[in-house]
């Protein structure tokens, strides 16, 4: 049958924080902690959807220890107000961060701060977090950081030479290279933890093909047919969020992962029980997890305490 929501353990003195978690995957991650009695904070740009999500959380659960956070991974200035708070929040520390939230497929926009809007909010953004985190994280016995990346970082590649797209965009190409970030990421801070921290982990997941808003979005960008044809592989085709989701709650609390490890679907690492996922060569580059780090460094202005 495969790991499922019944083998989370119990939670009841865990903190979680799930970016983007009004809908989707990160909606059924929450809710899934805060089923086992996690406290959770619902990390979400829109309060009104955050507070609709908190309502779902609610009705699953009434005793159900969940908030809403004001977070923008396009905003540094809003990343860092949102560590200051999680900070004055939870002085005793967090649990876990799980980096879920992300857009696909845009056409070339700007973050905030002048970033890729792909690369700026599904790496920049939650690089930012996570280093602002850190000191909280560190704090308890066995943390995690979840990064959330895709199958489709196989096609990704780290353009250093033209990082933000200037030169050449493809809408794809930088939704890729922003998954692939991920994974690499999870990479370098797991080898930096483990000499630091070791009681902190680093991992990554996958949904494999679900349902989301996220790919509603972006076959929408595409153009009406194209939404139409994704709606329709959507309806047939995709599991569920909540299957999507298990992965991401796998890495996240099975107490036999491992630092590092990648977790996605079984069956054509599409849908299905969540099992250690193969990651692209590219993915294992240790030169240029180390390069992108720095580079991450310096873009973002975040330096990781103690790594």
């Amino acid at each position: 049958m495969g790991w499922t929501t019944a083998q989370i353990p119990d939670l009841t003195d865990r903190t979680y924080i799930v970016t983007g978690a009004n809908s989707g995957i990160g909606y059924e991650a929450a809710l899934a902690l805060a089923a086992k009695g996690a406290r959770v904070v619902l990390a979400c740009r829109t309060e009104s959807k955050a507070r609709d999500a908190l309502d779902g959380v609610r009705r699953a659960r009434g005793d159900a220890r969940a908030e809403f956070g004001a977070l923008d991974l396009a905003s540094l200035k809003s990343v860092r107000a949102f560590a200051e708070a999680m900070a004055q929040r939870f002085p005793e520390g967090v649990d876990g961060l799980v980096n879920n939230a992300g857009v696909m497929a845009l056409p070339r926009l700007l973050t905030e701060d002048g970033f890729e809007m792909q690369l700026g909010t599904n790496h920049l953004g939650h690089f930012a977090l996570t280093g602002l985190l850190l000191p909280l994280l560190v704090r308890r016995p066995a943390a995690r950081v979840v990064s959330v990346s895709s199958g489709v970082h196989w096609a990704g590649r780290i353009r250093f030479d033209d990082l933000m797209g200037e030169r050449r965009y493809e809408r794809w190409a930088a939704y890729s290279q922003s998954k692939l970030a991920n994974l690499l990421f999870t990479r370098e801070l797991q080898r930096r933890l483990a000499g630091r921290y070791p009681h902190v982990i680093a991992t990554a997941a996958h949904p494999g093909y679900s349902a989301t808003n996220l790919q509603g979005g972006a076959a929408r960008a595409e153009g009406a047919v194209f939404a139409k044809i994704f709606a329709a592989g959507n309806a047939l085709v995709a599991q569920s969020a909540a299957s999507g989701a298990l992965p991401t709650l796998r890495a996240a609390v099975d107490p036999a992962a491992k630092g590092g490890e990648y977790y996605g679907p079984a069956i054509l690492g599409l849908w299905g029980a969540p099992e250690l996922a193969a990651r692209s060569r590219a993915a294992k580059d240790d030169g240029v997890a180390r390069r992108l780090w720095e580079e991450s460094e310096r873009l973002t202005g975040v330096r990781f305490e103690g790594l």
